[in-house]
Order: structure tokens, then sequence, then C-alpha cells
């Protein structure tokens, strides 16, 4: 069975509550593009379980194609 990334995995968004924004002020990430997130240097990742912190980091730098990649504190669930 080959390796699977988590972007490979369908999964749900579960959305608590929802208020509407001002486009003055940007729009919401989840409509932003992908240039724009990574301009803004940093992205929320919700790691799921079983892969380590350091595999998750290696599959960014892959999918981005970057080399500079690195994360803060803990992805452990």
């Amino acid at each position: 069975m080959p390796l699977l990334l988590p972007s490979d995995v369908k999964r749900d968004v579960l959305i608590k509550d929802e208020e509407p924004t001002d486009p003055s002020y940007g729009c919401p990430p989840e409509k932003r593009s992908v240039q724009e997130l990574l301009d803004a240097g940093i992205i929320n990742l919700d790691k799921p379980p079983g892969p380590t912190s350091h595999e998750v980091v290696a599959w960014i730098k892959r999918i981005l194609n970057i080399q500079n990649a690195g994360h803060g504190g803990t992805l452990e669930p």
C-alpha cells in the first residue's frame, strides 16, 4: 500500500460559528491563494495523529517545493 499524504485524505470541515467579514479587512484564510498564504510566512496546520512533526515538515517542503520550513512548538495532537 503506498504512503498517503494527509492531503490525499478527504476530511470534513467542522464549522462551529460563522460571522460576516468586512472585505476591507481582507478575506477568510480558506479563500486566500497558496501564494498569499506563503507570502504571509505562516501556515496553520492541524496535524493528523500518526506522522511525526518532522515528517509533516518534510511533506510541506516537498509539496510546496520549498527548501526552508520548520515548526514552532509541537505538532502533536
